[in-house]
């Protein structure tokens, strides 16, 4: 039994939102290229239909990005998947800071993996929905704030890495200069129809950007809601 099963019994689900079903989602996974245990067992417990509307349920562990309200999803899967392992690799980072918590799943994942996740959602109703399922979880280390998530959260910098879950037209150098001195930012990046996924780190010369693929995500917008 996962920790999350012995902490609520609704974690468990049933029929498409079993333990079989998580299973069959992380044996896609591995085929589509993850290949980090850490992440994969994460995601082999982490009840997903919980971070989505009970109507979509049934369709929890499809590898694919479903609608949560207020013109967000949750991420695709692999596209969570992939972000973490882009995020822990080569080293764990200590603290993170998530630009973006929607449905809370990807800071949810990184709360099994680190030692504190820092939150920013603009969209108050996703937060709070957010918060009373970590809660509900028992998840305990992820610490939240209703705000601008192109502002960071100065106050707590510097952070090892950064993840966002939207994509700004371009890197925010509000966010990389909150990021320490050898962390890194994983973030879409780019126009609807030509984002691309990039992993940023400090060197001697400065920033390095790679790219990680081709993604879409919703646009990181400003002001709060």
């Amino acid at each position: 039994m996962s920790l999350f099963s012995r902490r609520d019994s609704s974690a468990r689900g049933l029929g498409m939102t079993s333990q079989r079903a998580r299973d069959r989602l992380v044996e896609r996974l591995v085929a589509e290229g993850i290949r980090d245990r850490r992440v994969l067992d994460v995601m082999r417990q982490l009840p997903r239909h919980l971070f989505i509307d009970e109507a979509l349920a049934s369709r929890a562990y499809e590898d694919t990005a479903l609608p949560i309200g207020q013109g967000q999803t949750i991420s695709q899967p692999f596209i969570v998947a992939r972000m973490t392992e882009a995020l822990i690799q080569p080293k764990l980072p200590r603290r993170v800071l998530e630009i973006g918590t929607g449905s809370g799943y990807q800071c949810a994942v990184l709360a099994q993996l680190v030692e504190q996740v820092y939150t920013v959602e603009r969209i108050d109703e996703l937060l709070r929905n957010a918060r009373r399922l970590f809660r509900k979880i028992g998840i305990a280390n992820v610490r939240s704030r209703h705000a601008d998530g192109r502002l960071g959260w100065p106050e707590e910098a510097p952070f090892d890495a950064i993840i966002l879950t939207a994509a700004g037209v371009q890197l925010e150098e509000s966010l990389l200069d909150q990021l320490a001195p050898d962390g890194c930012l994983i973030a879409p990046v780019g126009p609807a129809g030509r984002q691309q996924l990039v992993r940023v780190r400090a060197d001697a010369e400065g920033w390095v950007r790679e790219s990680l693929g081709a993604v879409s995500f919703v646009p990181l917008l400003g002001g709060t809601g």
